[in-house]
């Protein structure tokens, strides 16, 4: 996930005009991204962008964003102000779940809902909360250990209840079990630490960003968006590794979502892409399938599916948010048809 970036980041990111997807043809490109966003659009053909709903709020900058799997409830967090969103099945427009600052909260970051519909939302400046989905009370909360810079980004949680979270900053994972979560409190330290493992990026650039788990539980994928590269992660060995990648990269790579069927879903911010590729049984392998290149994405930070479509987040960053001066338009959330 994109946020604060230090200098060299955001030169980084305001120079990237491509990324580079092999063979892989781009979908037709949606009105540019000037057009101000309808309040809501029918359904799209396939492949194609449409609006799935609204955020209320001049400057919301979205961020993360979940699905309840048993209520399809989704929810969206605000990278501005901490604020959490909900929209319920059908919705046009999402209501406020969890105002801005609460229980401290300085911004939302990754979000996801537990197979118990127990709502985790990050905060980069401090750790995680846990949150009932029915009364809005948190459950749960644990705060990085230690002094020092840090930036806790996106998570994602196995079969078995475990939560795994990267920090941009530190480049490690953390980690909270279900007996730390029983608890209700207490220090994130690093599970797995990845430092030696990446690719050695400009001082100041962030590094790991999206997280995500495979079905069975067996191991963690991670992304280094400023490299492309995604690291393996073997939840029982804990060896790191890293994946082979045929025909692209994960340059700009910001939220994952991984499917019971291997497929891989892969925002990619800056660029406006999107792309999906089918990960090997053993997630030692990636091919690229498909990608879509749309203006109308906005900055896409992460995504969530659900069978028959994909949301995505159109953050703004670049309007006024952490990328750059400007006017946002409506804040919303995308839907891809068939992707």
């Amino acid at each position: 996930m994109l946020k604060k970036l230090l200098p060299a980041t955001l030169l980084t990111l305001a120079t990237a005009t491509a990324l580079t997807l092999g063979a892989v043809p781009a979908a037709q490109a949606a009105p540019a991204a000037s057009a101000p966003s309808p309040a809501y659009a029918p359904p799209a053909p396939d492949g194609r962008v449409s609006t799935a709903f609204t955020l209320p709020g001049a400057k919301v900058y979205p961020e993360g964003i979940a699905t309840d799997p048993r209520t399809r409830t989704v929810y969206v967090g605000s990278y501005a102000d901490g604020t959490v969103y909900r929209a319920r099945p059908g919705a046009r427009t999402a209501e406020v779940f969890l105002p801005a600052g609460t229980d401290g909260r300085h911004t939302a970051n990754g979000l996801r809902v537990d197979a118990r519909g127990r709502l985790w939302v990050t905060d980069s400046t401090s750790g995680v909360a846990v949150y009932d989905t029915a009364s809005g009370r948190r459950l749960a909360h644990f705060e990085v250990a230690g002094a020092g810079a840090l930036f806790v980004n996106d998570l994602t949680i196995t079969p078995d209840g475990t939560a795994y979270l990267t920090d941009s900053v530190r480049s490690v994972i953390y980690r909270v079990t279900p007996a730390q979560l029983a608890a209700g409190s207490g220090a994130l330290f690093p599970a797995y630490d990845l430092k030696g493992h990446l690719t050695p990026s400009p001082a100041g650039s962030f590094a790991l960003n999206g997280i995500a788990s495979d079905p069975a539980g067996r191991y963690l994928l991670a992304v280094d968006m400023t490299a492309g590269d995604l690291h393996r992660i073997d939840l029982r060995t804990g060896a790191i590794s890293r994946v082979a990648l045929q025909g692209g990269d994960l340059v700009h790579a910001d939220g994952l979502d991984l499917s019971p069927d291997g497929t891989l879903r892969v925002a990619h911010n800056t660029t406006n892409t999107l792309t999906r590729w089918q990960v090997s049984p053993d997630g030692t392998r990636a091919r690229l399938t498909r990608a879509i290149t749309d203006p109308s994405l906005r900055i896409p930070t992460t995504l969530t599916h659900t069978p028959g479509r994909t949301l995505v987040v159109r953050s703004q960053f670049d309007k006024g948010g952490p990328m750059g001066e400007g006017t946002p338009t409506t804040f919303t959330i995308a839907s891809v048809r068939g992707f």
